[in-house]
């Protein structure tokens, strides 16, 4: 399925206008307490990244065109605030809250750093891999969730049906398709594949190449 957050190499979308290197990671006070909130709100153990990010994409059309990132991310943490029973639409809305359960998880500043260093890491212990470097390979014909229709998935649109090179072997890792559905983890084997980007777009200049990080799964063997 098409959405709307699935841009690349789309056409329509208006310019591209990259910020200067030199822009500031948070430019205004309000994002930083986006970030924040959404820190603190993950640490409830609520929801998993892969849920996060299908929250943001779940977005309406509307809202994900117009809305700035970190407005995405405040909007995609309200749903899932609300899905989860974490907070009702009330209390979002600014009535006096009843006391939680999850209280006791609540994350302390002192806390913050050592969360932050230790990132998201999702490699795992899981299948030997089928491919190894130097195969041909193709993606699924359609950039589409092989679990839930219409679900989470990181195959890219333009990437869907094409032929490529395995260049890296990762190991395990969590499949996202399954983990943003609450299916379980699922690792299996993600690697990185080449592709001739003439190949995705006609119009690209001969040479120029496009990577993309893929699960096994979203891949078959080029006889």
């Amino acid at each position: 399925m098409s959405r709307v957050h699935d841009m690349g190499g789309r056409h329509g979308d208006g310019p591209v206008a990259p910020e200067p290197e030199s822009a500031p990671l948070i430019a205004e006070p309000w994002h930083g307490r986006a970030m924040a909130l959404t820190l603190a709100s993950g640490a409830l153990g609520q929801w998993n990244l892969d849920i996060s990010r299908h929250a943001r994409e779940r977005l309406s059309p509307g809202d994900y065109a117009r809305f700035s990132y970190y407005e995405k991310w405040l909007a995609g943490l309200a749903d899932l605030l609300v899905s989860r029973g974490v907070v009702t639409r009330a209390e979002l809305a600014g009535a006096e809250p009843a006391p939680s359960d999850l209280s006791a998880r609540r994350l302390a500043a002192e806390q913050v750093p050592a969360v932050l260093a230790s990132g998201g890491p999702t490699s795992r212990t899981g299948p030997p891999p089928r491919f190894r470097p130097g195969d041909r390979v193709r993606t699924r014909p359609r950039a589409q969730n092989a679990f839930v229709p219409g679900g989470h998935t990181r195959l890219p649109s333009y990437a869907a049906g094409a032929e490529g090179t395995l260049i890296l072997a990762h190991g395990a890792h969590v499949l996202p398709d399954a983990n943003a559905h609450d299916l379980g983890e699922r690792p299996e084997p993600l690697y990185t594949v080449r592709f001739a980007a003439d190949t995705l777009w006609p119009e690209a200049a001969p040479g120029d190449e496009v990577t993309c990080d893929l699960w096994e799964s979203y891949l078959e063997p080029v006889a």
